[in-house]
């Protein structure tokens, strides 16, 4: 008896021995939730590969584990909101949320508030008004009137240098037609106002033949240009699209009305895509806005990293109001095409 408990004694020692050494090697462990408004959109499901790959660094440079749980919201705010909800309660420590609605915004953060998990909203801006309902909420992003600059800048840019190039009736005027994001969203309305006001100002007189929001889909682009072109058609000049997505919509519907690539209006887009450095490269589309997909990236997972040690998120990334990670946009033309190129 005494051997045997002894040998129970002994046993024990080793069995808790081996779980303090178990204990001691436990990897720490960030869980974010990621909740994407559509994740077949070209440029969020960019922004989303960027943000794994960055992760992967920091848990190597780190030594910890970073678990990103990734859904899409399929348009529906209130799936989004579920979605917050399902995070929440599986304990994530940070949310990242890429609204369906901007203004939703204050319904998640008074959620992430009540169980005191920041949250990053990012590349759509909510109302400032909700942002400042607490103070862990954040938002990553770029300005959209710097899109609709830079882009009506493209167009203004190649009007000077040549405007027979562009002006095909010789009327002195830029017929054009405009492809916009969504109905109400912020970044449509200020990327399709500040294209064309940049055109204005320079003394550019503009005609606008048609407009449409086709919620930034390719697809739904697609079709809307070809009703364009039966109505109107090489009287559109160019095309102004809030985004890539639409921009190769358009060049879609000219390519399949059997018009060559010189004969195309000029098209120009915003995000700086890979598919749509693609037909930059080939001379479809004549110029894009890069939109820091990248820098998104990394702008919230300084946040994340900071937000989760405790630390200062200012000393981590560059604040502006203690609110915003602002990332700036720029000018893609094929003058400068190589440098956004993948290598």
């Amino acid at each position: 008896m005494k051997r045997f408990f002894c040998l129970l004694v002994s046993l024990a020692l080793l069995a808790g021995v081996a779980a303090c050494g178990s204990a001691a090697k436990t990897t720490p462990t960030i869980r974010v939730g990621v909740a994407l408004y559509q994740q077949d959109d070209t440029f969020i499901s960019t922004v989303v590969q960027h943000l794994q790959q960055l992760a992967l660094e920091e848990e190597q440079a780190r030594h910890i584990k970073i678990n990103l749980r990734i859904a899409d919201g399929r348009g529906s705010q209130s799936v989004q909101n579920e979605q917050v909800d399902r995070f929440l309660d599986l304990g994530c420590d940070v949310i990242c949320v890429n609204l369906v609605d901007r203004t939703a915004a204050a319904v998640i953060i008074d959620k992430a508030q009540a169980a005191n998990v920041p949250v990053i909203f990012f590349n759509r801006e909510p109302v400032v008004e909700d942002l400042r309902r607490w103070q862990h909420a954040y938002y990553v992003g770029s300005p959209g009137k710097q899109a609709g600059r830079l882009q009506g800048g493209i167009v203004l840019d190649a009007w000077q240098a040549e405007s027979s190039d562009i002006d095909r009736n010789g009327d002195g005027v830029l017929q054009y037609v405009m492809l916009e994001g969504e109905p109400g969203h912020q970044d449509a309305l200020l990327r399709t106002e500040y294209a064309i006001r940049t055109l204005t100002q320079a003394g550019v007189a503009t005609e606008k033949l048609a407009s449409d929001a086709v919620n930034w889909q390719r697809g739904k682009a697609n079709i809307r240009m070809r009703q364009w072109l039966q109505e109107f058609g090489d009287g559109i000049e160019a095309v102004f699209a809030n985004n890539d997505d639409m921009a190769l919509g358009a060049i879609d519907a000219c390519m399949a009305a059997g018009m060559s690539p010189e004969a195309l209006p000029f098209i120009v887009g915003v995000d700086a895509t890979p598919p749509a450095l693609e037909t930059l490269a080939d001379g479809t589309l004549q110029g894009t806005v890069r939109n820091d997909a990248a820098g998104q990236a990394a702008g919230m997972l300084g946040l994340i990293s900071a937000l989760t040690q405790g630390q200062d998120p200012a000393g981590t990334v560059e604040l502006t109001d203690r609110k915003y990670v602002w990332l700036e946009y720029t000018t893609v033309t094929r003058d400068n095409l190589a440098a956004f190129q993948q290598p």
